[in-house]
């Protein structure tokens, strides 16, 4: 295994580009697959590109909430002197890898933005505490947790089916959560994951002589430094708990009524109401609450500026029928055993090039849900197929990275080796989930 995660460290140090340059790559190879497996011609593919270039900005505020908030409560005090408090029981390498990887699976099976962020602020907290740990591992192990995240609470697909007036509730009708995040083959998947993925990881831990520590300098956080507090109104104000405790009592009840009268029912606005009500009260004053969520604008930039690249590429790919031919592929070769097992890699396919869970589900659900009911498929089953297929390949694709490789001043390359390896471990548990469950 050592000899294995060796090269493929190697592998990825060696050909994988900056996100930036990966997402330009993916531009040109979807518009040369446009214009040879659909009627497009190349005028045809850039104007679909430059159609849908913004054509995701709504979502992708969402998405920069998500990770801002999370990145915002992880940062607070109550969990910072918490993962500080834990950090303090980890003693070996292996075992800084083992727990980090399991805090980072819980978190991201909660909520994506929460895990991601929380599990690198605690890796670099460890590796403040744990000498002899490869600091690439670390990030890595955080990351992995990432995997779970569609199986989870913040599930953008199984979220989107059970709201109601979603774009194919007319096809499938609200899907409530008992039967996609609650559903058996679902916690087989997460549960095994779980139990498991801890311990693959340890099992890609380097030898001595190449293990690659933490640079100091990276460890190093700057205090919060506030100017001194002044007899005027807005002074007063930036330091006032009490506007804090009016803003949370607020968000509370709203939050409160909302499941008091709809019951249990999650979506990307309730997730990100209640991580921005949680930070703003833990943080204690207006004016702190406003310093973490600054610095936690910084960690989104990634987003903001390659997200419409992606839409574009969306665009493309929905617009030429480019991802009806790749998704069609799959389902030819599909019979009622094997198409939620092919749904799930035509998913993964399909992710390389639309990296967002809800954007990818309005791409390819109207051909796998037709396919469903020429099959008689489940549903639901058949979107959870197409949700894992999502989280699978982010693995390898390192958009999603960016948030916790800026949090742990690293590359995409760095740590990309061991997610490779990450990648066909939980692939074929997921694989077992659908084609046995």
């Amino acid at each position: 295994m050592k000899a294995i995660t060796r090269f493929t460290n190697a592998l990825m140090e060696r050909f994988l580009p900056d996100p930036y340059i990966f997402v330009a790559i993916l531009t040109f190879l979807v518009l040369l697959l446009g214009v040879t497996f659909t009627d497009s011609s190349p005028l045809d593919m850039t104007v679909h590109w430059g159609n849908g270039f913004w054509g995701l900005l709504a979502f992708t505020m969402q998405m920069v909430v998500v990770l801002a908030a999370g990145h915002v409560l992880a940062n607070s005090p109550l969990f910072k002197k918490g993962l500080t408090k834990l950090a303090s029981f980890i003693k070996t390498p292996s075992m800084a890898i083992i727990v980090v990887t399991f805090v980072s699976l819980i978190a991201c099976w909660i909520n994506w933005g929460f895990g991601l962020v929380i599990g690198a602020i605690f890796a670099k907290e460890i590796a403040r505490q744990v000498k002899k740990v490869d600091y690439r591992l670390l990030i890595a192990s955080a990351y992995s947790g990432f995997v779970v995240w569609h199986g989870g609470l913040a599930g953008s697909v199984p979220l989107s089916i059970a709201t109601e007036n979603h774009p194919f509730q007319d096809i499938m009708g609200i899907v409530p959560t008992t039967q996609t995040i609650f559903s058996t083959y679902n916690l087989f998947i997460v549960i095994v994951i779980v139990l498991t993925l801890p311990f693959f990881n340890r099992l890609l831990m380097p030898k001595d002589e190449d293990i690659v520590e933490v640079d100091p300098a990276l460890l190093v956080e700057e205090k919060e430094s506030f100017p001194l507090a002044e007899k005027t109104f807005a002074s007063i104000t930036e330091r006032s708990y009490i506007i804090t405790g009016f803003i949370g009592l607020l968000g509370l009840t709203f939050l409160g009524h909302h499941f008091m009268t709809k019951g249990f029912v999650l979506d990307l606005n309730i997730v990100n109401t209640i991580f921005v009500i949680l930070g703003i009260i833990l943080h204690g004053t207006p004016q702190r609450f406003l310093a973490a969520a600054q610095d936690a604008i910084k960690t989104t930039s990634g987003i903001v500026f390659q997200f419409p690249f992606y839409a574009g590429i969306m665009g493309m790919m929905t617009a030429s029928g480019l991802a009806a031919v790749m998704s069609g592929w799959f389902v030819s070769i599909s019979n009622e055993h094997t198409f939620y097992l092919f749904t799930f890699y035509a998913a993964g396919l399909v992710n390389f090039f639309v990296p967002s869970g809800g954007g990818q589900w309005s791409v390819q659900a109207p051909i796998m849900l037709d396919a469903a009911t020429a099959l008689n498929a489940d549903y639901a089953k058949t979107a959870m197929a197409i949700a894992w297929g999502d989280a699978w390949t982010n693995m390898i694709q390192p958009f999603w990275a960016l948030p916790a490789l800026a949090i742990a001043g690293l590359r995409a390359k760095d740590i990309m080796g061991f997610c490779v390896l990450v990648l066909v471990f939980t692939g074929i548990i997921i694989s077992i989930g659908f084609l046995f469950f």
